[in-house]
């Protein structure tokens, strides 16, 4: 669906500058309804030996080039490291040379470090880089931007997880991250509200991206079974029966931004498949 009322607006998406993951698909959505894109994200060459890799500069600035060229929209590439707020701060006053106001914030970029590990075996430097990235991050970005979205209604959406819904084994960072982060969309929601600023919360589930791939991987590694069981053992947990496409988070993040959900906030919302049903 596309949503009329996003067009003209700007949008920035952290953790956006690949491909194959879910703040792609959420940018490209976005400017597919006419939205202003910003790309964030590392903007770093890959690391020798690293399995995961961050997303290069020349990835981002070919991913805006592309979307402005089919959709239209004005689209700006900026490199910022979500953990350093010298970073953050820099990226904001190169956002103000071509934007001058910030309508959608979509706190996406996330990794997972030291993982598999049980509590008693996780490195402690691993587990607090895990905190680090995905939910000190949501506080670093959205208080260095929020500035730059008031004066008139406007949205942030936070990429949670079903992680921080339901406990995983041998990855509690990353699942006491993603809790924080569905509590601090809702502290944040009540804040903001009076100023006319939404926040919401996307918890999806197992989503085709190569975070996912990277994970099934290790587990497969740590079990001593392969890719495609673990992948054919997770789909059997959820009702569906399938791992989803990046797309389906992008539809609900494009839904959060839009005012078909104006009366919508500070609430986390599950994309899984229908593997976390709640009350």
């Amino acid at each position: 669906m596309i949503y009329k009322d996003l067009e003209g607006k700007t949008a920035m998406v952290t953790g956006s500058g690949k491909k194959t993951g879910i703040g792609y698909a959420i940018a490209e959505k976005l400017a597919s309804c006419g939205c202003n894109i910003i790309i964030a994200d590392l903007g770093k060459p890959p690391v020798p030996g690293e399995s995961l890799k961050s997303a290069t500069g020349e990835e981002m600035e070919a991913i805006a080039t592309d979307l402005a060229k089919t959709y239209r929209v004005r689209t700006l590439a900026v490199a910022v490291d979500v953990t350093n707020n010298d970073a953050i701060c820099a990226m904001v006053e190169t956002i103000k040379g071509t934007f001058d106001h910030i309508d959608i914030l979509c706190n996406n970029a996330g990794a997972s470090f030291g993982v598999p590990n049980t509590v008693l075996s996780y490195d402690e430097a691993a587990w607090i880089k895990t905190i680090d990235v995905n939910l000190f991050s949501v506080f670093r970005m959205s208080r260095a931007v929020i500035p730059l979205m008031t004066g008139k209604p406007a949205v942030i959406v936070n990429t949670a997880s079903r992680a921080g819904k339901v406990p995983p084994i041998f990855n509690s960072a990353y699942a006491v991250a993603k809790a924080g982060v569905i509590m601090l969309t809702k502290t944040m929601a009540k804040e903001l509200g009076g100023a006319g600023i939404r926040v919401n919360a996307i918890c999806p589930g197992q989503i085709a991206t190569d975070l996912e791939k990277w994970r099934f991987g290790l587990e497969a590694s740590f079990l001593g079974t392969t890719v495609e069981q673990q992948e054919k053992e997770m789909c059997k947990t959820i009702p569906l029966g399938y791992i989803g496409p990046p797309r389906e988070v992008a539809d609900l993040a494009a839904f959060l931004a839009s005012d078909a959900s104006r009366y919508i906030t500070g609430q986390a919302i599950n994309v899984d498949g229908g593997q976390c049903m709640e009350l």
